[in-house]
């Protein structure tokens, strides 16, 4: 009867209660009981594909193909109708294509919204647990959020230790040095770092804030000292968590690129990060202070006087009834990166709608290769092109190219598109502040210097183009996702300033650009698959005239990206994009074993002896591994080796976690391959599921008493003795594994070489149980 109702029948409740008795009765009050009982809005899914009747999909391709002969056909039209659909005929085409490109565009389309906390993982009078490490900088300028916090932890009985990094020093040799000397007490709780509010440049390097230098060395200093207590970073101002809120501190937000960065590379101590309110009161310390002692798996969030708030990706299609100002490009538009791959496709659709005059900007002007035979595309569409040799990280210079057309062209720049960087692959411990000097110079420091030249409102456009990595992070791509952090962030604060701006986060763009051909092979591996070139303008223009600040555009595989992603912890951050949450739902029924091939598998294991079975599984694991990995076979993968030092990451370790399920039917958690470290260990993991020590089967049948002592006996011996009495040759021959020995003849023998690997890592149980031919008891 409750699914009848919520999908829209009409129940008559008066029947349905006749004779009961029932009466009316209020609902708790939500506002103030702080429990939701309202139904949620449905989260939008990915526009699906059109499979409807065949007359409408060989109407609709007859349209698309304006083949009038078709058409006329499938309605049945006259002579006498046929000149009137010939003139409509082209305009419905057009009309259907571009609801099908749109319908392409509206998959790629996400945002990132805040919402309430529904369900706190500890109460409010919850208390963190051991010593908390107050880590701040000497050069922050407002120490009230330090003394709030210290205040409140002391209050509930918390211990607590303030470790101030210097002001001019933002190393990792420094915090080291202060991080040591705070941890000769013991082990600590958590750490609770401030250093995010120091907004200094660091002092030998400035395009960086000394906050995101400090915190890296912080992270490397806990690696360093393998501390594995969680670190919460608290931010004030840098997020918007509201239309009505403005995003205050954009220098701030860095340290949100950089905190999700850690989250992925260092799970094991990531705690999260937590912005904090203009205003850090008594009740919002208590919020705070509940969070560290518990906030499950959020690393995400926001606490506001109205409460908490959680961080979460979700789809955005575009809103087709809202009115659109269209962008129709005049006079001049400066293009940074203007010679790149996707500035060039920004730069061609410029000069197709309306640009007059379009200034390319790249540190080798006109020498960048390429240049050339895109300034001569450009000029036969009609403009007038300038291929300016110009560093968009050297301010001075930046300021003179403005002034310089400006002058020449006797009117204002009326577009900016800045599409310059650089990126670098590295992790965390092996960064270091010169490193995020050089990728968020021109990313980071060109961004700021535009936003100030151009801050009088003259501008018709201002776009920034981002990265995915500013939005759920990137292993080994720190200073990658710091520095686009910021775009997304001074859009926000340049939109409370009433300025234009539009920064979109982009997945691959297909043919070159944001990343090379290795890296969009790595990309696709993860889930996000490169975007045509035109489609993403495409999106990009909308983005633009729709008014959007922060949108992110990528073509996802969400059954690839959301298990490598979430592989280490849960990512609250996905749960409501309804592809994600789909492929990370873990309750569904393995196929039947009766009817999949796992059955013979394990039909196979049950009725074999100890040493085929383990042969049996390695070898699975093994060819499994091969395959993950790209190998033509399984010699390539030692049993014994790590699989990291095999050369697996996320992607590869779901990517076997699948393959094993399919060939065991063993539901194996995505964490299989870094929580059983090596082929063997994995081989015996799935031992110990597809036969338990229950199964009662033992194909040498079952050990006696006088087995079980002499069993215990020889456990007694210690190995060496065993040795050097001359018997361990025996044992061996025993069990069939000696060269030469009669015993093994007419027993599958594995590898020599995988063999006595397994061999030399046995202890005196296992070789008595593989002589004997005995299982575990």
């Amino acid at each position: 009867m409750a699914e009848a109702h919520v999908h829209g029948v009409e129940l008559d409740w008066e029947a349905v209660f006749a004779g009961q008795e029932a009466t009316h009765v209020d609902l708790p009050t939500y506002p103030f009981q702080r429990q939701r009982y309202w139904p949620k809005p449905m989260a939008l899914a990915a526009p699906a594909a059109h499979d409807g009747d065949p007359m409408d999909t060989a109407f609709w391709d007859a349209v698309e193909n304006q083949d009038f002969g078709t058409l006329a056909d499938t309605l049945g039209i006259g002579a006498d109708g046929r000149d009137s659909w010939s003139d409509v005929l082209p305009t419905l085409s057009s009309w259907r294509r571009q609801q099908r490109e749109q319908s392409v565009v509206d998959g790629w389309r996400y945002r990132v919204v805040w919402k309430p906390l529904e369900h706190a993982a500890a109460p409010l009078s919850a208390v963190p647990s051991g010593t908390w490490l107050i880590v701040t900088s000497q050069g922050a300028k407002d120490d009230e959020p330090v003394r709030a916090m210290e205040q409140e932890l002391a209050r509930r009985g918390v211990r607590t230790v303030r470790v101030p990094f210097e002001a001019d020093d933002t190393g990792r040799a420094m915090a080291l040095q202060w991080l040591g000397e705070a941890l000769v007490d013991g082990p600590v709780g958590g750490v609770l770092s401030f250093l995010a509010q120091d907004e200094r440049p660091d002092p030998f390097h400035p395009v960086v804030p000394a906050g995101v230098a400090a915190t890296t060395s912080l992270v490397q200093a806990m690696t360093d000292l393998d501390v594995t207590a969680p670190l919460w970073c608290l931010t004030r101002g840098a997020v918007s968590a509201s239309r009505a809120e403005p995003l205050a501190r954009p220098v701030q937000a860095q340290t949100w690129g950089l905190g999700r960065v850690i989250g992925l590379e260092h799970p094991e101590r990531w705690g999260g990060l937590i912005d904090l309110p203009d205003v850090l009161d008594e009740q919002s310390a208590a919020r705070v202070c509940a969070l560290l002692a518990g906030a499950g798996d959020e690393d995400q969030l926001a606490v506001r006087a109205q409460g908490v708030v959680v961080r979460r990706l979700v789809r955005a299609p575009a809103d087709r009834t809202k009115a659109a100002k269209p962008w129709r490009p005049r006079g001049t538009a400066l293009v940074t990166g203007g010679m790149g791959a996707l500035g060039g496709h920004v730069a061609r659709w410029l000069a197709g709608h309306g640009a007059e005059h379009l200034v390319l900007t790249g540190r080798r002007g006109a020498d960048t290769p390429g240049a050339a035979a895109l300034r001569d595309e450009l000029t036969a569409m009609g403009v007038r092109v300038t291929l300016a040799a110009c560093d968009v990280a050297d301010r001075t210079a930046l300021a003179a190219l403005v002034k310089e057309v400006e002058a020449a062209d006797g009117a204002p720049i009326r577009s900016v598109v800045h599409a310059a960087g650089e990126t670098l692959q590295a992790g965390l411990m092996e960064s270091d502040p010169a490193q995020f000097a050089r990728v968020m110079a021109a990313k980071a420091a060109g961004a700021v210097y535009l936003d100030e030249l151009f801050s009088d409102g003259s501008l018709d456009a201002f776009v920034l183009f981002s990265s995915g990595a500013a939005v759920w992070g990137g292993a080994a791509q720190g200073a990658y996702a710091v520095g686009n952090c910021s775009l997304d962030a001074l859009a926000e604060h340049r939109r409370s300033r009433g300025l234009p701006a539009t920064s979109v986060a982009w997945g691959g763009w297909a043919g070159g650009g944001m990343v090379d051909d290795a890296a969009e092979n790595t990309l696709v591996r993860r889930g996000l698959r490169p975007m045509a070139a035109e489609s993403a303008v495409r999106a990009l223009v909308q983005a633009v005239e729709q008014g959007e600040t922060c949108l992110t555009v990528a073509d996802i595989d969400w059954t690839r990206f959301a298990p490598a992603f979430t592989i280490s912890r849960a990512r609250p951050l996905l749960e409501d994009v309804p592809e994600a949450a789909a492929a990370l739902r873990t309750d569904e029924p393995v196929e039947d074993m009766a009817a999949s091939p796992a059955a013979a598998l394990r039909e196979r294991l049950v009725s074999a002896s100890d040493a085929e079975r383990d042969r049996t599984l390695l070898e699975l694991v093994r060819t499994e591994a091969a395959a993950a990995l790209g190998h033509p076979s399984a010699d390539a993968v030692e049993p014994r080796r790590a699989f990291k030092e095999l050369g697996f990451d996320s992607v590869m370790a779901v990517d076997l976690r699948n393959r094993l399920t399919a060939a065991t039917g063993v539901r194996l958690e995505t964490t299989v391959v870094f929580d059983e470290p090596s082929p063997v260990a994995l081989r015996d993991r799935l031992r110990r599921e597809l036969l338990p020590a229950d199964t009662g089967h033992d194909p040498v049948g079952d050990e006696t008493s006088e087995d079980a002592e002499a069993r215990a006996v020889l456990a007694a011996v210690p190995i060496a003795r065993i040795r050097a009495a001359g018997l361990l040759d025996q044992l061996l021959r025993l069990a069939g594994v000696a060269d030469g020995e009669e015993a093994g003849a007419g027993r599958e023998v594995p590898g020599s070489g995988d063999r006595v690997d397994e061999i030399n890592a046995m202890d005196i149980d296992d070789l008595v149980r593989m002589a004997t031919g005995t299982k575990d008891s």
